[in-house]
């Protein structure tokens, strides 16, 4: 039996290995070298299941294998079992259960990225760059990131307990009540007067739509005087590439958008803008980004940067310029794997990098302040990233500036230059 088993496993372990690198080359599919490692795998796997001292299951065994080795390439690629690859379907959709964050592993422990607009997440307070320690009392480290997310999910109103590291400060613990997440992916409004205001926190189905929704609104409440557009990109995480691309291409008659490369020049691709009408009816532009601002929303951003659309203000993105496809394997399951790199208009990697603003504004809120003998005035009091609650208010410092940026266009542009 032991030895059934054995081969077995190898067998299945090969046919595994040769349909994920079928497409990699005859060398590297006839390495001795590699059916020395699958025979490996296959003689560790027959021990584990005719001697571990605990009853093994076999299905089990193989995805965390297949999970780890997925996990030792990059921190974004992963095994997706059968609950796991509905649970991204429904995320891409714009509705899913849970916190309302979005997180990367780093260092052992789980990053965040951003929370998302208005869920338990960013009601808490967390921040860009807050490393979670501990869950529910216990440590991360360990684990893999889909088990820390799978961890952070739950019922609908169930708590959980999240250990919190925060540059600058002693660590502590936040409770949250875990809610029926529904994304509205873009918000828009009236701001300055006459600038319009547009939020993307997510690149998700329907970003595209609500883009030209809230753009068709904004054009009725001017009354077709509208002065500026200012694209907030701020805390929002990325989503789908096709997204991206379309968000980028309503504000550009022409021009590449966006580049992936691949490990092969075959598997490069090129995304260019449609010829047609910019939705804003070229309009000036600023572009809102931070540290949350991730993968597809660097993709606006370095596209509107790179073809002199829109003017940059903010702090440096977070540099997630990596691509994952998502592979259906087996009969439920799926992987996603990187595959490529992004590469914005003008040959730059947004990987590890991010896109540097033309205008650095750090977060700031503005304050109040009054004296016995003065009256109050506005003040801005500078923070390390931007608080959710503020962001699109007159508190919102980085916003502030926006408009007053977008102003001085507007009244040069009506002008002229003698």
């Amino acid at each position: 039996m032991k030895r059934i088993g054995f081969f077995a496993a190898t067998a299945a372990a090969t046919v595994l290995a040769l349909s994920l690198s079928r497409d990699v080359g005859a060398a590297t599919a006839h390495s001795s070298k590699s059916y020395e490692a699958l025979n490996l795998f296959g003689e560790v796997f027959a021990k584990v299941r005719a001697d571990y001292a605990g009853k093994v299951n076999d299905h089990k065994l193989i995805e965390a294998a297949i999970n780890g080795m997925l996990t030792a390439l990059d921190p974004h690629s992963n095994y997706l079992d059968a609950k796991d690859f509905k649970d991204m379907k429904v995320e891409t959709r714009g509705e899913f259960g849970g916190l309302g964050i979005e997180v990367s592993m780093e260092g052992g422990l789980i990053k965040v990225v951003t929370p998302i607009d208005d869920t338990p997440a960013a009601k808490a307070g967390l921040k860009p760059g807050d490393l979670i320690t501990q869950i529910d009392g216990k440590s991360v480290r360990g684990i893999t990131l889909p088990e820390a997310v799978a961890k952070m999910r739950g019922p609908i109103n169930s708590k959980i307990t999240l250990g919190i590291e925060r540059k600058g400060q002693k660590p502590f613990t936040v409770e949250l009540t875990r809610a029926e997440i529904k994304i509205q992916s873009v918000h828009s409004k009236l701001v300055g007067g006459n600038i319009g205001y547009i939020r993307i926190s997510a690149f998700s189905e329907q970003a595209d739509v609500g883009l030209k929704r809230a753009m068709a609104d904004l054009k009725k409440k001017a009354d077709g005087k509208l002065a500026g557009i200012i694209l907030d990109l701020r805390n929002n995480p990325g989503g789908l590439l096709d997204q991206a691309v379309a968000v980028a291409n309503a504000f550009l008659k022409q021009g590449e958008i966006v580049s992936t490369r691949g490990r092969r020049p075959g598997d490069d691709q090129r995304f260019y803008a449609r010829p047609g009408e910019d939705i804003s009816d070229g309009l000036p532009m600023a572009v809102l980004i931070n540290g949350g601002s991730a993968s597809a929303s660097e993709i606006v951003a370095g596209a509107l940067k790179d073809h002199h659309r829109a003017v940059l203000l903010g702090t440096r993105s977070f540099g997630k310029g990596s691509v994952q496809t998502i592979i259906p394997i087996g009969a439920e399951g799926a992987m996603r794997l990187t595959t490529a790199r992004y590469f914005t208009p003008s040959g730059r990697s947004i990987q590890d990098k991010g896109i540097e603003p033309d205008i650095v504004v750090p977060a700031a809120k503005i304050e109040t302040s009054s004296t016995a003998n003065a009256q109050s005035a506005g003040t801005a009091k500078a923070t390390t990233s931007v608080n959710p609650a503020i962001m699109g208010t007159p508190q919102d410092y980085q916003m502030v500036r926006a408009i007053t940026v977008l102003q001085g266009v507007a009244l040069f542009n009506r002008r002229g230059v003698n």
